[in-house]
């Protein structure tokens, strides 16, 4: 189906990007310039730290398990702040206590400080009992690595770290060769995160020795799945990351792994953060509840 009407009315009005190569900082303060507005009130909003890293607490009543969640961003951008709805709207739905991490930016951190950041804190709190971890986009990145990392880090002492990983049109191969998957090409231009745009967007993060055949960088490249923790995995019809996400959960249901796959129909890359005021996209964070408390 075509973009939705809202999605598509707003991507009309944004300006033209800047001509020249990205600058992260001029970048990071447009974001901070545009914040979306606190809709979602909780009992408590925490800046703290958790392993030595910097990190947001939201909890709701009655909270009685824990979620992890690392916001996306292309590996440089994106912060609490830009994501705080998402993490409010997590907390409310699934009644978790959602635990935002601010983990370490490239370039100015090379490969993996952000996703040590991130492990740091799972392994810390899943010390305790299994966490949930929910990413989107580069943090979905993050969170099938980490997934893979606890498995097997903890294989050994039969225990589980994590409980459940969700994944919101994650980016699993940063090999951005066109032919790789037909979303590539299918949705390479007018609905918003384009193509063209993947190899500049992650370049801060591969420059800076992140490796694309690494399977800590495309997760997608790890050849054993099995035993992995169950994932539910939102895809973005027209979205250029669409396959490499769907063919994903193939591979985890073929390694045994429970998974499920939820394409949202006439959304593109990034919806959850930017249009989930639509009603028939707010409805995600209920489908992730209803995988946490069923699976």
């Amino acid at each position: 189906m075509p973009l939705h009407p809202e999605i598509a009315k707003a991507l009309a009005s944004l300006p033209a990007p800047p001509a020249g190569p990205l600058d992260p900082v001029a970048m990071r303060a447009s974001e901070a310039e545009h914040l979306p507005p606190v809709t979602v009130e909780l009992p408590s909003v925490e800046d703290t730290a958790v392993g030595g890293v910097p990190v947001r607490v939201y909890t709701p009543k009655d909270a009685d398990a824990t979620l992890v969640y690392f916001h996306g961003g292309a590996f440089f951008l994106g912060s609490l702040d830009t994501h705080d709805h998402v993490a409010r709207e997590l907390a409310r739905a699934t009644g978790r206590t959602v635990v935002s991490v601010d983990y370490r930016l490239a370039p100015e951190h090379a490969f993996p400080a952000g996703l040590d950041d991130c492990y740091a804190v799972v392994t810390e709190l899943g010390a305790q009992a299994p966490v949930a971890i929910v990413g989107d986009s580069s943090g979905g990145t993050f969170a099938a690595a980490i997934a893979a990392r606890a498995h097997d880090e903890a294989a050994s002492e039969d225990r589980r770290v994590v409980s459940h990983q969700v994944l919101l049109y994650p980016s699993l191969d940063l090999d951005f060769d066109e032919d790789r998957y037909p979303s590539l090409r299918e949705n390479a231009v007018g609905y918003g995160l384009e193509t063209a745009g993947l190899k500049p967007f992650n370049a801060f993060y591969l420059e800076s020795g992140a490796d694309p055949a690494d399977p800590r960088v495309s997760p997608i490249k790890r050849e054993d799945l099995s035993g992995l923790p169950p994932a539910l995995i939102i895809t973005a019809e027209l979205d250029p990351l669409r396959d490499e996400g769907e063919l994903y959960g193939e591979r985890l249901r073929a390694a045994g792994v429970e998974a499920t796959v939820s394409r949202y129909a006439g959304a593109g890359h990034g919806f959850v953060q930017h249009f989930a005021q639509i009603p028939e996209y707010h409805r995600v964070y209920d489908e992730i509840a209803a995988f946490l408390k069923e699976v």
